[in-house]
């Protein structure tokens, strides 16, 4: 059974995803990397997307940041991020002024489902550990392609949910913002995709990165604990609750419902 869309409304949703992926705390917990294999499994991603040089590549839900600087970083492309939060977004833009890419990387404040630029206008899109979140994910597929110039790549890390799905907290606003609860199998992101004019050429199953990722947050989380009297921004965290949303994540994973996965697409020809 696939997570339901909490009762408030799907703005909500979204904007305590973006509240929460944009806080100190969220930073200490999953470090550089806001998504399961890390830097290593951005620039596995980005190896499938024919990047070339004077390029545009557009970062969907770009977070603090960190895929959009290595592909400016290891690419001759430039690159704009978009992301809801606009702390997440001013972040990002001083890592970009501090890494001397100002004039090739750009960050924007913006919605996955109305994508603030023209049709066509990008050679790539990556969406890492986000396209699970977006609460109407044809809608944000579409806008995805749109975006994309004819035979644009379009290359996604993500969260996968196997049946019979997830259940408890997992299954509601806490699994939402965990990045689980409105995850779906691999192939029915293909289907989704296929929807909006963008084919599957490659996929790859990424199950390990995110059980790797579950003991860090679980490790990070024991240490931070310890921490939290010397800490401000620990001040009000319920560690409690925290461990239990890990522990039940590390079943989800133990038990083969949850896992990882990497999707290329390419935008048909005819779409528009």
């Amino acid at each position: 059974m696939k997570g339901s869309l909490p009762a408030e409304t799907p703005e909500l949703t979204k904007s305590c995803c973006a509240a929460a992926y944009s806080g100190d705390v969220v930073a200490m917990v999953l470090g550089e990397s806001y998504h399961p294999g890390g830097l290593t499994l951005t620039r596995g991603l980005l190896g499938h997307l024919g990047l070339a040089s004077g390029g545009r590549v557009l970062d969907v839900a770009s977070g603090p940041g960190a895929t959009a600087l290595v592909a400016a970083t290891e690419h001759p492309v430039e690159v704009d991020g978009v992301d809801l939060s606009e702390s997440n977004v001013a972040r990002a833009a001083e890592a970009a002024r501090e890494g001397g890419l100002e004039g090739r990387v750009r960050f924007h404040v913006g919605d996955a489902e109305r994508l603030p630029f023209p049709d066509g206008a990008f050679d790539a899109v990556v969406c890492e550990c986000a396209f699970c979140t977006f609460p109407d994910k044809a809608t944000a597929a579409r806008e995805l392609a749109r975006v994309l110039r004819p035979g644009g790549r379009l290359g996604i890390t993500d969260v996968t949910i196997a049946p019979p799905g997830l259940t408890g907290e997992l299954a509601g606003l806490a699994g939402w913002v965990a990045c689980l609860a409105d995850a779906r199998p691999l192939e029915e992101y293909s289907s989704i995709l296929a929807g909006a004019g963008m084919r599957t050429v490659h996929t790859e199953r990424h199950d390990p990165a995110l059980a790797r990722m579950v003991e860090q947050i679980d490790a990070r989380l024991r240490a931070l604990r310890m921490m939290r009297s010397t800490i401000p921004a620990l001040t009000g965290v319920d560690f409690e609750r925290a461990a239990d949303l890990t522990a039940q994540a590390a079943a989800a994973v133990r038990d083969g419902i949850a896992g990882y996965a990497m999707l290329v697409a390419v935008r048909d020809q005819g779409t528009g």
